[in-house]
């Protein structure tokens, strides 16, 4: 599950980093992001572009759109069968920029809030879906997931599932509609690796 995440870095660290041609969005940050808000994703439309999506997939065919309060996650090892995610996933993946993202360890009666981040304090990409949703009376709203999969070592005592992280050398590969090629993509979707990423109290 990923429920809260924290983007903080300077625009032009990111266009940089993701190799962004064009913002086409408001850009803001925050440290505590949740579903419900707009959050910035990367997309490829013949150049990487920067846009916003709603957090809370609401897929194209819902009668309304109170449906993405419960999709703001969307399983791994579901995502070719579930009618609310495959059809995203074959053609609408995106990368969800982040600096990090939040779990609660229960110690006792007690939840104790832990932010997860990369060693280098670099922005990376979630793995995302999303989806164009028009309401009867035309209004249009673009909406998001977050992929999940199971913890790595570090998460493991902390929560059963994990943010899917993809890694830099498969970013061109995850968001290029036209790559086809679904059973290489699922590779993709599995834990990060433990030893670049570190714990900390926010």
């Amino acid at each position: 599950m990923c429920g809260r995440f924290v983007l903080l870095t300077d625009l032009s660290v990111i266009t940089e980093s993701f190799d962004i041609q064009e913002v086409a969005c408001d850009f803001e940050t925050g440290n505590s992001i949740f579903p419900g808000q707009q959050i910035v994703a990367v997309i490829h439309e013949a150049k990487n572009r920067l846009v916003a999506f709603r957090w809370g997939l609401i897929p194209s065919w819902a009668k309304d759109p109170s449906i993405g309060k419960r999709m703001f996650n969307a399983r791994a090892e579901t995502i070719t069968e579930k009618p609310s995610f495959k059809n995203a996933f074959k053609k609408r993946r995106c990368l969800i920029i982040a600096d990090g993202f939040y779990e609660w360890k229960t110690d006792g009666k007690k939840k104790i809030s832990m932010q997860i981040c990369m060693k280098s304090k670099e922005p990376f990409g979630f793995a995302g879906l999303f989806e164009h949703w028009t309401s009867p009376e035309g209004q249009l709203i673009n909406s998001c997931t977050i992929i999940t999969t199971e913890p790595n070592e570090l998460i493991k005592p902390i929560h059963d599932r994990m943010p899917v992280i993809v890694p830099k050398n498969e970013e061109s590969a995850w968001i290029d509609p036209y790559n086809t090629d679904y059973r290489s993509l699922l590779t993709i979707l599995k834990p990060y690796t433990s030893e670049e990423m570190e714990l900390s109290f926010p």
